[in-house]
């Protein structure tokens, strides 16, 4: 698959844009282990824990299409040296801050900044002349970045420093963009959509985003939660937080896999598996005796895989059903919004220190992603018996 508008970029204008998306979306990777943190030193309650993980994801999700409906892309160097500085300020503020309300506040504005920087590595992205195996190696990138920190975090920096070393560090990492921008391409053109043609939304458009939407609400609805459901399933604090970085290490090994089937497997049916897997999961946490730890690690570790494996596949369709490209740069949005509704449901239904039910609402977001790719197959099917009319 290729992108629709490609784009004279050279090696360095990717790496830079990579580089500038991965660092973006660091705390993603790493809430489960500095929430959690948050919720031992009573800095914040296990309730507002999905509030705080949903704000800042949504907030993403907003940023992402605040950039595409309001920024100009022959001005990415000032918008990334501008946004990195507030990322960085709003981290090392969040370090000061205790409760939920003032740390959900903080994280959505870090989260628009965070959003504005992966709109920049999107742009760069669709404009390449291999839009889908790019997008798989970025998701791949991501990874292998919030693994790294999530590493140095869990061993070094939170049993020292506590999570506001943690949010010290993100902090100086996120003025790295700085730094990064002064490789990013100086001369994008707008997407033809953009340009004069306008966008016409119709079913098949707005398919991409409905299952990256449904299928990611299932995968964040249990990772924001995975260390106190850990903690349940029998793990103490540091094994469960080197749970989160197993599962963090599998999606390096599903996005690396990804990036090569893409363009080997059909979208739609792929996307279709990946529901019925992602439905496995949370019936093998709800029916696993306590204290089957390794069992418990080997069903992190398929979560992981799936979750990555998964989004090159949802990009890929984006770009195959809408020739604009507009979709396709939306769809990191979805991605997001998807992401952080996951937790908000899962906040509703824990109780105090529990978060038992939590695996409940991840395989009910599950089956209604199966319910989705199904539809969505069905509709293209008939579409295709169905002949056009001028």
């Amino acid at each position: 698959m290729h992108s629709i508008q490609p784009t004279a970029l050279s090696r360095q204008h990717i790496v830079a844009a990579l580089s500038i998306g991965s660092i973006a979306l660091l705390m993603v990777g790493l809430q489960p282990i500095l929430l959690g943190a948050m919720v031992d030193t009573r800095h914040a309650s296990l309730e507002g824990v999905g509030v705080i993980a949903m704000s800042e994801i949504v907030a993403l999700g907003i940023g992402v299409v605040l950039g595409d409906v309001l920024l100009p892309v022959s001005r990415l160097r000032a918008i990334t040296l501008l946004a990195a500085i507030i990322i960085s300020a709003l981290d090392g503020l969040t370090a000061l801050l205790t409760g939920d309300m003032s740390l959900a506040i903080v994280r959505a504005a870090a989260g628009v900044g965070e959003g504005v920087l992966v709109w920049v590595t999107t742009c760069v992205i669709v404009r390449s002349r291999t839009a889908d195996r790019i997008a798989g190696i970025f998701l791949t990138v991501q990874t292998l970045a919030q693994t790294g920190v999530a590493a140095v975090l869990a061993r070094a920096v939170i049993p020292h420093w506590s999570w506001q070393g943690g949010f010290v560090t993100l902090s100086a990492v996120a003025l790295l963009p700085c730094v990064l921008l002064l490789w990013l391409p100086g001369n994008l053109k707008p997407l033809s959509h953009h340009a004069g043609q306008p966008f016409a939304w119709s079913i098949s458009a707005a398919t991409p985003l409905l299952i990256s939407f449904v299928q990611m609400a299932a995968l964040g609805s249990l990772w924001a939660y995975l260390e106190p459901i850990g903690q349940r399933a029998g793990l103490n604090a540091e094994a469960a937080q080197t749970a989160v970085s197993a599962v963090l290490f599998m999606q390096v090994v599903g996005g690396v896999v990804s990036s090569g089937a893409v363009r080997h497997l059909d979208n739609m049916k792929t996307l279709t598996v990946g529901a019925v897997v992602i439905a496995l999961i949370p019936v093998g946490v709800i029916t696993l005796p306590s204290g089957h730890v390794v069992s418990f690690i080997a069903l992190c570790g398929a979560f992981g895989f799936a979750w990555l494996f998964l989004m090159p596949f949802q990009i890929g369709l984006a770009l195959r059903l809408d020739t604009s490209g507009r979709v396709a740069t939306l769809t990191p949005g979805a991605q997001l919004l998807g992401t952080a509704f996951g937790p908000l449901v899962s906040s509703l239904v824990v109780t105090g220190d529990d978060a038992g039910p939590v695996p409940y609402v991840t395989f009910g977001f599950a089956v209604s992603a199966i319910v989705v790719a199904i539809a969505a197959q069905m509709l293209r099917r008939r579409s295709r018996r169905t002949p056009r009319h001028a």
